[in-house]
């Protein structure tokens, strides 16, 4: 017999934990719709998500290398996947919402311009003077607005609590300016999204810099756990092996993960804590790694910084990234009429730069350098 909604409903209350955000108590959506037959709300948000274009274009955009540089480098897609499939084992091992946990997992991303960092920072750069571009206010106005797939509606009418999600999404570097009650503590789904998108780039970064020889074991070792663990599980950096890279990332995730979730479980029961309010109304971030481990995470991160993101090739690719975002905003402020009809239709609504903007945002990296070319190179064809 299948399963209907309202089963699937009563099935949480009897599984999740009582700090868990349930669907059948979920705020609800923008606009009034009726609720699927035999999905919950954060199921039927999931799927919204999922078969969007932009969730499509994540394919071919930069998570750190530019796609053209390799096929078996990070994506902005597969570091999705990726971030969704830790922040599901965290959600299931704490008794959470594993629905919601995925879908903000699966969103979070959604708003990132092409060629990664480097193409935010052009981006923000060059919309400075009519309020910036912040990935996580890109990815809401995806959601809520620019994706239009439903008669009814602008965006895909998702629920309140997928949104802070988004709005909330945070880690060490990347802080929201969230005005979705800003006083207040995301549901603990959110703050799962947010350590898993942590955890799955330290482990799954460093591996692409191993794969690609910025870095190399022998430097690695330097870090404090990263060293630990290369001598617990017996690997030489002097005899470095590809199977001896997939072990040490794989032990690192899964260290990561399971210091994430005994340590949370350990603070929400010395908190007190019992339900959704409890969670909102604390004085801090209630999903963590333990103290020492997270210092020692920060040393990674910082040691990623030196070593990968900031290496030289890198570097050069971000000063690319710049130039062409750049040059193209410029071509087509100057001159409209180069713009796709769609993109000048909503220039009325709003205004021709932010217009261009999202334009830009929404490219992939591997469009971006296509609309360049067509743009500046006389001999390629429009």
């Amino acid at each position: 017999m299948p399963h209907s909604r309202v089963k699937l409903e009563e099935f949480e209350h009897v599984t999740l934990a009582p700090y868990a955000s349930f669907a059948d108590r979920s705020r609800g959506r923008i606009h009034p719709e009726s609720e699927s037959s035999h999905r919950t709300a954060y199921q039927k948000d999931r799927d919204r998500v999922i078969h969007t274009t932009a969730f499509r274009r994540l394919e071919y955009k930069t998570q750190v290398f530019v796609n053209a540089e390799g096929d078996h480098y990070r994506t902005r897609l597969t570091h999705t996947l990726e971030v969704a499939q830790v922040a599901r084992s965290v959600a299931r091992a704490l008794g959470l919402n594993e629905d919601l946990a995925e879908t903000i997992a699966l969103a979070h991303d959604l708003g990132h311009p092409p060629f990664g960092h480097a193409g935010e920072k052009a981006l923000d750069s060059l919309a400075k003077d009519f309020g910036g571009f912040d990935h996580n206010k890109q990815t809401l106005r995806i959601v809520t607005r620019l994706e239009e797939r439903y008669p009814g509606f602008p965006g895909l009418n998702l629920t309140w609590e997928t949104l802070e999600g988004i709005m909330k999404h945070e880690t060490e570097y990347d802080v929201p300016d969230a005005e979705w009650e800003p006083e207040r503590q995301p549901g603990l789904e959110a703050q799962v999204v947010n350590i898993a998108d942590e955890l799955a780039y330290n482990a799954h970064d460093l591996d692409d810099g191993l794969r690609s020889g910025h870095l190399s074991a022998r430097k690695i070792r330097e870090v404090a756990v990263i060293g630990r663990l290369m001598d617990e599980l017996g690997i030489e950096a002097l005899d470095f092996s590809t199977t001896d890279r997939y072990l040490l990332i794989r032990e690192l995730l899964g260290l990561m993960i399971d210091d994430a979730v005994s340590n949370t479980a350990g603070v929400l029961t010395e908190a007190g804590i019992r339900t959704v309010d409890d969670v909102r109304d604390s004085d801090t971030k209630l999903v963590a790694n333990s103290p020492g481990l997270t210092g020692e995470l920060r040393e990674l991160k910082a040691f990623l910084f030196e070593n990968f993101y900031y290496h030289y090739r890198q570097i050069r690719m971000t000063r690319k990234a710049d130039h062409l975002l750049r040059s193209m905003y410029e071509a087509y402020l100057e001159e409209p009429r180069m713009l796709p009809p769609s993109v000048t239709a909503r220039a009325d609504e709003r205004g021709l730069e932010r217009a261009v903007i999202d334009y830009l945002a929404g490219m992939t990296d591997r469009y971006a350098n296509e609309e360049y070319r067509r743009l500046f190179e006389p001999n390629v064809l429009t």
